[in-house]
């Protein structure tokens, strides 16, 4: 017995916009503009260097930000309350996010990456910066509870506020010394982090907060959902792919002088997103969860928000870091490791929740 049948399985990429659809294709080629404009214009990276305040380039700021605001501003806050209730997936979510997931990224940054600093703390970064972006669209694909991930995605957000910076420190500046590890001379204050994180998660959360708030109490939901957000939505895409034409053109000699550093920071990466995706849908079939939340949490917890931690690495370690690309390297692996694991998602729904693929066809 097939897990869907032919249609419905090739119906998963069709309900994706031809934008994100074919989203690596257009990364791709994002980076591949941007190595042509830092070989065509030399003199861009003077261009975007007057256009900083402190050490943040407004250009890429306005980027950043571009990506973190319609994903934020689709959540309804009114419902967070309802799925909170739900003590042991949101007990599971934090326990795989803030614990599991930073620490077992550390591990891989050190073991694949352990004569390359400046990518490994980039991959630490990435580590520490749950996803709050793409996941929405990966859960919806694998028919997962669009409440809980809503819930848990303004959970991981007000987390990050809180704790990103303390956490940063840890992983970056005190744990190795504790294991006995080569320890990186961290040329930055606790505020540099929490700084990054303020500007450019908690601005997008609040302007999210107050648009989902004031547009669906004045406009109503069919209004905010089937009008609003479908206008303000593509931003989040077309945002990304801005940015990863600067950094690429800015990152470009580095890039094309050491293709195969660009391949090592792929590869825990791609350990991480199946690794971490096994180990939180296995764990939400112990603790007895349905399926639709098993893979929320399974989604929210191998997903990580690259564009947070692209933020965060420009903003404490300067535009043209190492660690900014290992943020860079990140979307490129993640959708297609994340669309693959949707299919694995559905095929699982059917060999280990039998019911509720019957309850789907009542």
């Amino acid at each position: 017995m097939t897990v869907m049948s032919a249609p419905a399985q090739g119906s998963v990429l069709r309900q994706l916009s031809t934008l994100d659809r074919f989203l690596p294709v257009w990364i791709g080629l994002a980076m591949a503009l941007g190595l042509l404009l830092g070989r065509v214009f030399p003199g861009l990276n003077a261009i975007l260097d007057a256009m900083t305040v402190g050490t943040i380039s407004l250009p890429i700021a306005i980027g950043l930000l571009g990506m973190m605001y319609p994903v934020l501003a689709k959540v309804r806050y009114s419902r967070m309350s309802d799925v909170a209730a739900d003590r042991p997936l949101v007990v599971s979510s934090l326990l795989l996010n803030w614990v599991l997931g930073p620490a077992f990224m550390f591990a891989l940054a050190w073991i694949f990456l352990p004569d390359l600093p400046e990518f490994r703390t980039g991959l630490i970064l990435v580590g520490l910066a749950r996803c709050i972006a793409m996941v929405l669209i990966w859960n919806t694909l694998a028919c997962g509870d669009n409440e809980a991930a809503a819930v848990l995605v303004v959970l991981n957000s007000v987390f990050q506020v809180m704790a990103y910076s303390v956490l940063g420190y840890f992983y970056l500046a005190t744990l190795p010394g504790w294991l006995g590890l080569e320890q990186l001379s961290v040329q930055f204050a606790l505020w540099d982090i929490a700084r990054s994180v303020l500007i450019f998660l908690g601005i997008p959360l609040v302007a999210g907060y107050l648009t989902s708030t004031i547009g669906r109490s004045s406009k109503g939901d069919a209004w905010y959902e089937g009008e609003f957000l479908p206008r303000i939505g593509p931003f989040a895409l077309y945002s990304l792919l801005f940015t990863i034409v600067l950094l690429f053109a800015i990152q470009g000699e580095s890039i094309t002088s050491q293709p195969l550093d660009v391949v090592r920071i792929a590869l825990p990466l791609l350990v991480y997103f199946a690794v971490m995706w096994t180990t939180s849908f296995g764990w939400g079939r112990l603790q007895g969860l349905n399926y639709e939340k098993t893979a929320t949490l399974a989604f929210t917890a191998a997903g990580n928000n690259f564009e947070l931690a692209i933020a965060v690495a420009i903003g404490t370690f300067g535009v043209t870091s190492g660690q900014a690309l290992a943020g860079v390297v990140g979307p490129l692996i993640e959708v297609p490791a994340l669309v693959a694991l949707v299919y694995v998602s559905l095929w699982a729904q059917h060999r280990f929740f039998p019911a509720s693929m019957q309850a789907a066809v009542h």
